[in-house]
């Protein structure tokens, strides 16, 4: 089994897509004007209009109310990173720090308010891990 999509629902697609462009450096690939997906090495990130919802035919997800998940992005150089992105960001959490475990970690919201992560592993075991 391989995780292939992370997808965040939106009120303002066209706004979310952007900041993700902006932020990553790659070009969403849109389906419809209520869907787009920028493909990266491992996952794609899926951005859906809360006009998607309701092909799903319940009012399942709420945009702005993400309180549990990070979307993480391995990076190559968090600080090269947060040098490039620091002046599209509303709101950082915490400035590259490096955690407990081994990976230095830049956290931030986007437009919506997801916690959205980019970290590079610089110990040893961390570099294996993700080698």
């Amino acid at each position: 089994m391989n995780l292939a999509s992370l997808r965040i629902i939106t009120a303002d697609i066209k706004r979310l897509v952007e900041f993700f462009e902006k932020i990553t450096g790659l070009s969403a690939h849109w389906s419809t004007e209520d869907f787009a997906e920028i493909t990266t090495g491992s996952c794609n990130l899926a951005i859906g209009s809360t006009r998607t919802m309701s092909l799903f035919g319940k009012d399942l997800a709420h945009p702005e109310n993400n309180k549990s998940v990070i979307i993480e992005f391995l990076v190559e150089n968090v600080d090269e990173q947060y040098n490039n992105i620091k002046d599209l960001l509303s709101e950082i959490v915490q400035k590259p720090t490096t955690m407990p475990w081994g990976n230095r970690s830049l956290l931030f919201r986007d437009p919506d308010g997801n916690l959205i992560n980019f970290f590079t592993p610089v110990t040893p075991e961390a570099i294996k891990k993700f080698s």
